[in-house]
Parts: structure tokens; C-alpha cells; sequence
């Protein structure tokens, strides 16, 4: 069992559930018959999708999570586990993951495809740059719902589009929350992921709001495209508002702690943001 730990450890679980959860939430709010098995089938390839995706960003970073308190226990900087097991780990899970999607539709396992490129290979390297990792991780970070959507009915469209949009735009707010928080940390491994020069201050707390304010009508539409009822979109607009509060408190006082209610806020948000929005479907 101790042999199995570092393998499980590797797959940040709880992100991989949350990113998971993402998924099937799309799926379950597809209008088509959900079997039980395809939504155990969907929610496991989002799961294991995300764990490859993880562990390709912590072969690129082993040096680098060497130097932060948060990561420098981790099975690869502490050499539990030696970085070509770690690989094909990854790899064979990436491939059981596109499997899983191609059961589906070639479409779902395409997005997943790139989506797990894009946040291995193109935010991961991204994140010593600037901010422009925030922008592009928000993609694969946003591509979960549109993925279970698009597994369950086979094809695009607005409806798949609009929840891509909402979780796109939760994306800013969710990472900048965790940046300001983890910053003297991200700073040792030269992270450069706030914006506006990286300065914890007013104008960044301003960007941040920015971002969030998109979400509170976004939470309507749904509604408006008769994919749920008014009850939902009342919920969403009002969690909307909510958060955009918390952004309005970070600029009345910027600080470590302000940041870290609003890293929370912004889980809350989505949870029940997908909550509402399944059990309310029309």
C-alpha cells in the first residue's frame, strides 16, 4: 500500500474531483438520457484526464517545487518516486482518459486532448512568463462542462459555449486569489502569475473585479437559452453578486487574508452555481 501512495499522491486528487465534477455536471445537464454507467464512465475520465494533466506539470517543475513549502513534499522533489515511473504513469493514464472520451465521441476526446496540452505543456512552462498563463489555463481550466456536454449529445453549440463562458471567467478571480495567497511562495520558484507588475495592491484587486463582473450576467443566460429555469438564474446572479463583493472588499483592503475568503468564495461559487443549474433544468 505504501508502494501505491506516492502513484495516488501524484494525482492531486481533490483538484482532479473538483475538475471531475466539472465534467459530469456538463453531462448531467444535457438534455439526452444519462446512463449510470456512462456517468460513472465520464466522471472517471475527467478524474484520471486531470491527473495526467498534473502529473506532466510536476515533471516540469521538479526543481522548481523543490523550493516551495507547499510542494517540496511531493513524490517527485522528494525522489519517492523517480521521474520515468511518474512519466508513464502519466502517459498511460492520459491514454485511458482519451479512451474513456473516444467512447463517447471523438469531439469530447479531442477537447480533452487539447486540454491536456494546453495545461501541461503550454500553461505550466507559461507560469515564469506573466500573466498570460492565467489567460491561457483559464482554457483548459473552462473546457470540463463544455467536454461533458458535447459527450452526452455529440456536437457544439451555444449551450456547451455558455458554460464554457461561465467557468472561463471564474477562472481569473479563482486563480488570482490563490497567486495573491501562495505569492512569497510562487516567488521562490518565480511564478509571475498577478497581474499588473504582480504587486498585491488595489490595481490588481481592480482586475480581479473586473473579471468577476462578467459572471453575474452570465449566470443568466442559461435561463434565457431555456437550458434551465428562472429559479436557477436567480441563484447563479446572486452568487455572482456575492463573489463580485468579496472582489470589493479585496479593494477596500488588500490583504493576504481578504484573498484567501475570496479563494474560498470562489469554490463556493462554482458549486453552487453547478447545483442550481441541475437541479433546476427545464
Amino acid at each position: 500500500m505504501a508502494n501505491v501512495k506516492p502513484y495516488i499522491a501524484l494525482l492531486k486528487s481533490r483538484l482532479s474531483l473538483t475538475v471531475a465534477f466539472s465534467g459530469t455536471f456538463g453531462y448531467l445537464l444535457a438534455p439526452v438520457e444519462h446512463k449510470p454507467l456512462d456517468i460513472l464512465l465520464i466522471t472517471l475520465a475527467g478524474f484520471v484526464l486531470t491527473g495526467a494533466a498534473n502529473i506532466v506539470n510536476q515533471l516540469k517543475e521538479i526543481e522548481l517545487d523543490k523550493l516551495m513549502k507547499r510542494t517540496a513534499k511531493r513524490p517527485l522533489p522528494t525522489e519517492t518516486l523517480q521521474p520515468k515511473q511518474a512519466a508513464l504513469y502519466g502517459y498511460g493514464l492520459a491514454i485511458v482518459a482519451l479512451g474513456l472520451l473516444s467512447y463517447f465521441t471523438w469531439k469530447a476526446a479531442a477537447i480533452g486532448l487539447l486540454s491536456y496540452i494546453l495545461y501541461g505543456y503550454v500553461y505550466t512552462p507559461l507560469k515564469r512568463v506573466g500573466p498570460i498563463s492565467v489567460f491561457v489555463g483559464a482554457f483548459p481550466g473552462a473546457f470540463p462542462p463544455m467536454i461533458g456536454w458535447v459527450a452526452a449529445t455529440g456536437h457544439f453549440g451555444w449551450e456547451p459555449g455558455i458554460l464554457f463562458a461561465i467557468q472561463f471567467f471564474w477562472q481569473f478571480p479563482h486563480f488570482w486569489a490563490i497567486a495573491w495567497v501562495a505569492d512569497a511562495d510562487y516567488r521562490k520558484a518565480g511564478f509571475k502569475m498577478l497581474p499588473n507588475d504582480g504587486k498585491k495592491d488595489i490595481k490588481t484587486a481592480f482586475t480581479i473585479m473586473i473579471y468577476t463582473l462578467f459572471l453575474v450576467p452570465l449566470g443568466f443566460v442559461p435561463y434565457l437559452m431555456h437550458m434551465t429555469g428562472i429559479k436557477s438564474a436567480i441563484i447563479t446572479v446572486m452568487a455572482g453578486i456575492l463573489f463580485l463583493c468579496q472582489t470589493f472588499y479585496l479593494m477596500m483592503r488588500p490583504t493576504d487574508k481578504a484573498a484567501k475568503w475570496m479563494m474560498f468564495g470562489s469554490f463556493f461559487y462554482l458549486l453552487i452555481m453547478q447545483i442550481a443549474l441541475l437541479f433546476d433544468q427545464v
